[in-house]
């Protein structure tokens, strides 16, 4: 994984949030209008694969630094990163003027197909039909990837619906289901030019 690239404008969305409890210490920062560069540490290799896709296809800049009980399991480790991640996402967004709001991906990896669709409604909601095949992939454990949506759906304020459509392997299953995600916020987030700085929405605020 490649280093955080330096701030390049004025006019990069940023944010930096920490969390701090019995469980877990862990210090978020991204740049939505990054390049793709990763830093992540979480203990959990899988899952710090995972985030790295999230970087990379959605050309955000992720730094993670998560330390937590993994003596017990994953759990707090991989749902306290996905509340974090949702909150420094909801403040770096800020307002959502000008942003496309809405983003959708299908993304293939062999056998397994994905899609995701996002809504940065200011409404917190998942829909999550993922199958896994495995219970396991490496050191992480696949229903945490539940936790980990949902923690970030409740904390950025969207509505994310999430499917599986095919798939044998869970590590292709995780991954198409990571990338779409990634790509579908890409979408969602690009500021786009015949908005102007209009909020998205008949109701004028999200």
């Amino acid at each position: 994984m490649t280093a955080m690239s330096p701030v390049s404008s004025a006019s990069d969305r940023l944010a930096e949030v920490q969390r701090n409890t019995a469980e877990t210490q862990i210090v978020v920062r991204v740049n939505l209008d990054g390049s793709g560069a990763a830093s992540l540490s979480t203990g959990i290799g899988f899952f710090d694969h995972m985030l790295d896709q999230i970087a990379r296809h959605g050309l955000i800049d992720l730094d993670i630094q998560a330390k937590g009980d993994l003596h017990i399991d994953g759990h707090h480790t991989v749902e306290d990163v996905g509340i974090t991640l949702g909150q420094a996402f909801a403040k770096a967004v800020g307002d959502k003027k000008g942003i496309r709001r809405y983003g959708h991906a299908y993304v293939p990896l062999d056998e397994a197909l994905s899609r995701v669709v996002i809504d940065f409604s200011g409404r917190p909601g998942l829909h999550m039909r993922v199958p896994f095949k495995s219970g396991m992939v490496g050191g992480f454990d696949t229903q945490l990837a539940f936790e980990f949506f949902q923690g970030f759906v409740n904390h950025a304020g969207v509505t994310l619906h999430i499917d599986n459509l095919h798939g044998e392997n869970a590590h292709h299953q995780a991954e198409t289901v990571f990338k779409a995600f990634a790509r579908a916020l890409r979408m969602a987030l690009e500021r786009d030019p015949r908005m102007g700085d209009m909020i998205p929405s008949t109701k004028g605020s999200l």
